[in-house]
């Protein structure tokens, strides 16, 4: 598996990374036997870049992350986050960035994982409340006291960026982009390059949509929390599964499937991003990793951007009260 820096700090991972989010959390149940199995099989395939967060489960994904991680944590990049706090029962509390929760929540992470250190620790969202300066100084300080070896930040507009990285140097930044979520290319992407900080693009399959595997809103499980976005909702998911229908037929035109189109594209976009595709198989796992070797010519990239330039999904990628919590 390609190796890709991620800022200037010396951080390297895995060209494709695993997000492990549905492991435990939104998107309906999961065998917790086959995720470890997944994790393992990531291992064997060269895919070493992790991506966990405290309010997955909640709390319940780290220690799923740690049991399988254990006696191989050299084999590792491990990428958690604070910041959204929820309580043991799901509840959501709000938005964390105060110094003190920041090295709270870092112990408390360090402990369900069972681990010495994070390599990669993420401000999951940005707190309005707390100069992102406050934030960042603490987890600098982690950075000093060893607990953590570079920093992230996610969903965090380009002034916030420019601020944090003022503070101490940010190496990550990471939010959602894919065929159907472009408006990182406007400003988003151009800061990252001008300081030198990584891109980790999560959801670059569309939450599953890109792949295909969704021809109604019913296919969804109960409880997944995409039955709430509106990408899934009413009119605009037929109009994505338009959109879709287009990507599959490019994809069999090349002998692959559409997700590894799509991800293909993703990883196109330059070596300075490390996209996270999230499954909870191993079967959906090497399909992603293949995609790594898949190459697209001028012509298929010119061809893909005709079919799913940027504005191209119908729907904000959240409900109102996601929305209001990105781009901050």
């Amino acid at each position: 598996m390609e190796q890709r820096k991620l800022g200037t700090q010396g951080l390297s991972v895995s060209a494709v990374g695993l997000g492990c989010m549905g492991m435990s959390d939104f998107y309906g149940g999961a065998d917790e036997r086959e995720s470890v199995a997944t994790i393992h099989r990531a291992l064997e395939l060269g895919v070493t870049f992790l991506d966990t967060a405290d309010m997955y489960g909640p709390f319940k994904n780290e220690e799923l992350v740690g049991r399988a991680v254990r006696g191989r944590r050299d084999q590792v990049v491990v990428a958690t986050k604070f910041g959204n706090e929820r309580r043991a029962d799901g509840a959501f509390v709000g938005i964390n960035g105060r110094p003190e929760y920041v090295r709270a929540a870092c112990d408390a992470s360090l402990r369900r994982l069972g681990v010495d250190h994070v390599d990669l620790y993420y401000q999951h969202r940005v707190d309005p409340t707390v100069p992102i300066e406050d934030t960042v100084g603490a987890m600098a300080g982690l950075v000093k006291d060893g607990k953590v070896r570079y920093l992230g930040l996610s969903e965090a507009a380009p002034a916030t960026i420019r601020r944090a990285h003022a503070v101490h140097p940010i190496s990550a930044l990471q939010t959602e982009y894919s065929l159907w979520s472009r408006d990182p290319e406007d400003e988003l992407l151009p800061t990252l390059r001008e300081l030198g900080i990584g891109f980790v693009p999560y959801s670059p399959l569309g939450r599953g949509f890109l792949t295909g595997r969704f021809r109604s809103p019913d296919d969804l499980p109960e409880g997944d929390f995409r039955r709430t976005s509106p990408r899934f909702q009413g009119e605009n998911f037929q109009r994505n599964l338009d959109l879709v229908d287009r990507i599959r037929e490019m994809a069999s035109a090349k002998g692959v499937s559409a997700s590894q189109l799509a991800l293909a594209w993703v990883l196109r976009r330059g070596e300075d991003v490390a996209p996270i595709p999230g499954t909870t198989t191993r079967r959906h796992l090497d399909e992603n990793v293949a995609a790594a070797s898949i190459r697209l010519t001028p012509e298929e990239l010119a061809a893909i951007d005709q079919v799913a330039p940027k504005g191209a999904a119908a729907g904000e990628r959240y409900p109102p009260s996601g929305m209001v919590r990105v781009n901050l």
